[in-house]
C-alpha cells in the first residue's frame, strides 16, 4: 500500500481590578488613583504634559521611580493616517462578566503546591519545589527599586505607605501589570519593554503577538481571562487588514508582528482624540520581514484561553473560525517545495535578524505542528472545513515523519552520516539529502554526549544545521513532535551539557554561537549579533517556561525547577533584561532593555507551573492514535508505489 493511500485509509471588556496581596497594597485615598494619567509626549525635542481620562502609571525617569498605578504605558504622540489605524469605534470585545477570577480558575489555580501533581499524577510537590525555600530569608527583607537604591524606595513609601514587595514573585507581578495597555477602557496587551534607561523607544513600546504569549498565559493561570480575551480577539481584526509593501501584499491570513495603541485627533479637531490601533506587519520591522510565528502563536493562545477558562464561545465565533481557517490556508497553500515543512526566509519568528535560518527553521515546524493539532481541535465540524481537515490531517502525518526522521541526531545518528555515500541517484537513497560528511564540526563530535540528543536547526539540500536551538527543541517536546524517546533525550542532553546551555542564567537561544569568518559571511557582520550576544548564543530567561513546560510534560519538573533557581539569584538585581552574554551569561547584554516585559512573564509562568504542573494541560498537545497509526503506515510505505498520476483534489474555500 502506498504511502498517500495508507494515510487515507486511516485519517478520515471589564478592566481587571489590581489583584496584588493585600498586605502589600491597600490606599486609604480611592481617588488617588481613580481619574488620573500624565502621559509623557514627544514633540519638537521637549516634553508636556497632557491629562487624559483614564487610570494609569506615573513613572518619573528624572529619579528612576516607580510608582503604581492601573492602566498604560506611557507612548509616543506621532501623526497618523486614518486609512492606516482602526479606531476604537468599531466592533468591541464582549465583556466576560460571567467567567472571573473567583468562579472561572478553579479549575486550574490551586493553592497548596504540596498537594499537586503532573499530567499523569506522577510527580509530587514535595519533590520539586524544595527551591522556594533558597534566599527565603534574604528575600524577606529585600524590596524592588529601578536604580538598586534605597531611597528611591523610602519615597514610595512615603507616598504609599502600604504598597511593598516581598518577593521576586511580587515584583514580577507589578512589573507585569506596570507593563499593560489599555484599549478604550479595556486592556489589550502589554508592551514589550518599560525601560526607564533607554532613550531610542524603537519599537519595545509596541504589543508583539509572540512577546504577550508569556503574558497572556501568566494572566490566563491566574485567572484573569479579560486580557486574554481581548488580545485575541482584537488582534483578529488586524489580520484582515490591507498589507502592503512596495506595491506588493502578502497572502490572506497574516498576523502583525506588533501594533501599536495611538492617540490621535478625530476628524482632524485636535480638542477631541480617539484611540486607535497601528499594526505592524513587517513592512517597518528591521529588516522588513513578514512574522511568520505569529499566526501560529495566536492560535496557539487561542486553544489555552478556551481550555483555561472554559469559554469556548470564543474559538466557536464565526470570525475566529474565519481566523484560524485563513492562517491554515496560508500555511497549507501548495507551493514548488519537496517537503511538508514551512519554508521561510531569515527572521522570520523569535531570532528576526540574520542567522542564517532561512529555509525550514526548527522553531517554525515545531509551531507549525503544536498549530496544526490545536486548529484541529478548535475547527467546528461543517461541511465547508471537510477538505481543510483533511488537508491538515495529511500534512501532520508528513511533517511528524519528515521531523522526527532526517531532523534527528545523536551519537548514533552522527556516526551513521559521517559513513554517507554521496551522489546517490535512487528511490531508495540513504543519504536523501546529498549531506556531505565533512559538514560535520568538530565540536558536534566533541559536545554531543553518549545519552541524548536533539533535532537540529535546519534542513535543505545538503545542508544540516547542527546548531541546537532552544525553543524549536523545547517546543517539539511540548507538542509531541519528537517521540517519547526523543523528548527524553532532548532533556538527558540539556542535562548533560547543562554549563554549556544554561550555566549561570537559562537559557541559551541556540549553540554554539557563530564566530570568525561564519559570523562575517552567515550575519553580516551584524554588529548585534556578535558572537554569544542576542540571538547568537545570548542566554534568553524568557525561555524558562518553555523549558517549564517541556519539563512538565515528561514529568521532569526537577529540571526546570533548578533552572528557576538560578535565575533567581540574579535577575531581578540585574532589572530583568532581555538577554545575557558570553558563554556563561555572565554579563548583561550590551543592548539588553531593562525589565523586560517576556522576561518577567517567562519567570512567573514557569514559577505558577511548577506551583501547579497540571494546568500545563492548556498548552501540552498530545499525539492521537490515529496520527501514531498513520505514521506508521507512511514508514512501512514503498516509496516507489507513490508515483504516478494524482488525481486532482477538490479545493476548499475560506
Amino acid at each position: 500500500m502506498g504511502t498517500c493511500d495508507a494515510v487515507l485509509q486511516v485519517l478520515g471588556g471589564v478592566v481587571p481590578r489590581l489583584s496584588l496581596s493585600e498586605k502589600c497594597f491597600s490606599i486609604s485615598d480611592s481617588n488617588l488613583l481613580s481619574k488620573s494619567l500624565f502621559t509623557h509626549r514627544k514633540k519638537k525635542g521637549s516634553k508636556h504634559m497632557q491629562f487624559l481620562h483614564c487610570s494609569s502609571l506615573l513613572r518619573s525617569s528624572s529619579n528612576n521611580r516607580w510608582v503604581l498605578g492601573i492602566g498604560r504605558a506611557p507612548h509616543i504622540n506621532i501623526s497618523v493616517h486614518r486609512s492606516a489605524v482602526t479606531s476604537c469605534n468599531c466592533q468591541q470585545a464582549e465583556s466576560m462578566s460571567g467567567i472571573t477570577s473567583e468562579n472561572g480558575n478553579g479549575t486550574w489555580y490551586v493553592d497548596n503546591a504540596r498537594k499537586l501533581s503532573t499530567i499523569n499524577g506522577l510527580v509530587k510537590g514535595t519533590d520539586i519545589l524544595d527551591f522556594d525555600k533558597v534566599r527565603e530569608s534574604k528575600e524577606e527583607n529585600e524590596v524592588f527599586t529601578s536604580n538598586g537604591n534605597a531611597p528611591a524606595v523610602e519615597t514610595v513609601r512615603d507616598a504609599f505607605p502600604n504598597v511593598c514587595v516581598d518577593s521576586i514573585e511580587d515584583e514580577a507581578w507589578e512589573l507585569l501589570r506596570e507593563s499593560m495597555v489599555y484599549y478604550c477602557g479595556s486592556p489589550i496587551g502589554t508592551i514589550a519593554a518599560q525601560d526607564p534607561t533607554s532613550s531610542n523607544v524603537l519599537n519595545y513600546d509596541q504589543i508583539f503577538i509572540r512577546d504577550f504569549i508569556p503574558s497572556g498565559i501568566a494572566f490566563l493561570l491566574k485567572g484573569e481571562y479579560d486580557i486574554v480575551r481581548n488580545f485575541i480577539l482584537h488582534t483578529l481584526q488586524l489580520q484582515s487588514w490591507e498589507k502592503t509593501m512596495d506595491c506588493h501584499s502578502p497572502g490572506q491570513g497574516l498576523m502583525p508582528a506588533s501594533f501599536k495603541v495611538r492617540t490621535v485627533p478625530l476628524d482632524g479637531d485636535e480638542s477631541t482624540t480617539e484611540e486607535v490601533l497601528d499594526p505592524d506587519f513587517g513592512e517597518a520591522a528591521i529588516g522588513r520581514v513578514a512574522p511568520v510565528d505569529s499566526g501560529l502563536w495566536w492560535i496557539i493562545l487561542l486553544r489555552a484561553y478556551g481550555k483555561c477558562s472554559g469559554d469556548l464561545t470564543v474559538q466557536e465565533r464565526i470570525d475566529v473560525q474565519t481566523g484560524i481557517k485563513m492562517i491554515l490556508r496560508l500555511c497549507l497553500a501548495d507551493g514548488f517545495d519537496m517537503f511538508p515543512t514551512l519554508l521561510v526566509t531569515d527572521g522570520s519568528c523569535m531570532i528576526d535578524r540574520r542567522m542564517g535560518i532561512h529555509g525550514h527553521p526548527l522553531e517554525i515546524q515545531s509551531l507549525f505542528y503544536s498549530a496544526l493539532l490545536c486548529a484541529r481541535e478548535m475547527l467546528a465540524p461543517e461541511d465547508g472545513s471537510a477538505d481543510l481537515i483533511q488537508a491538515l490531517n495529511n500534512r501532520l502525518v508528513a511533517l511528524s515523519f519528515h521531523i522526527r526522521e532526517y531532523y534527528w541526531i545523536d551519537m548514533k545518528k552522527i556516526n551513521e552520516i559521517y559513513r554517507y555515500k554521496t551522489e546517490e541517484y535512487s528511490y531508495d537513497a540513504v543519504n536523501k539529502f546529498n549531506i556531505y560528511p565533512d559538514q560535520i564540526s568538530p565540536w558536534l563530535v566533541e559536545w554531543m554526549p553518549n545519552k541524548g540528543g536533539y533535532l537540529i536547526g535546519n534542513l535543505q539540500p545538503a545542508h544540516m544545521d547542527f546548531r541546537f536551538f532552544s525553543l524549536g527543541n523545547l517546543w517539539s517536546v511540548a507538542s509531541s513532535l519528537a517521540t517519547v524517546d526523543q523528548s527524553h533525550a532532548i532533556l538527558d542532553l540539556i542535562e548533560a551539557k547543562w554549563a554549556d546551555l544554561v550555566a549561570d542564567m537559562p537559557l541559551k537561544i541556540c549553540y554554539p554561537a557563530l564566530e570568525g569568518q561564519e559570523w562575517q559571511i552567515i550575519t553580516g557582520c551584524d554588529p548585534k549579533n556578535t558572537p554569544w550576544s542576542y540571538h547568537n548564543g545570548g542566554s534568553w530567561p524568557t525561555l524558562l517556561w518553555q523549558l517549564t513546560v517541556a519539563c512538565i510534560k515528561m514529568n521532569r519538573p526537577e529540571i526546570a525547577a533548578k533552572a528557576v533557581e538560578i535565575a533567581e539569584k540574579r535577575i531581578s538585581k540585574d532589572k530583568w533584561p532581555e538577554y545575557y552574554d558570553t558563554k556563561r551569561a555572565r554579563f548583561i547584554g550590551k543592548q539588553a532593555r531593562f525589565f523586560q516585559t517576556w522576561s518577567v512573564a517567562g519567570y512567573l509562568v514557569a514559577k505558577q507551573l511548577l506551583a501547579n504542573p497540571s494546568a500545563a494541560k492548556i498548552l501540552i498537545t498530545e499525539e492521537d492514535s490515529d496520527l501514531v497509526n498513520a505514521f506508521s503506515c507512511m514508514i512501512s510505505a514503498n516509496p516507489r508505489r507513490k508515483r504516478g498520476p494524482k488525481r486532482s483534489t477538490q479545493t476548499y474555500i475560506v
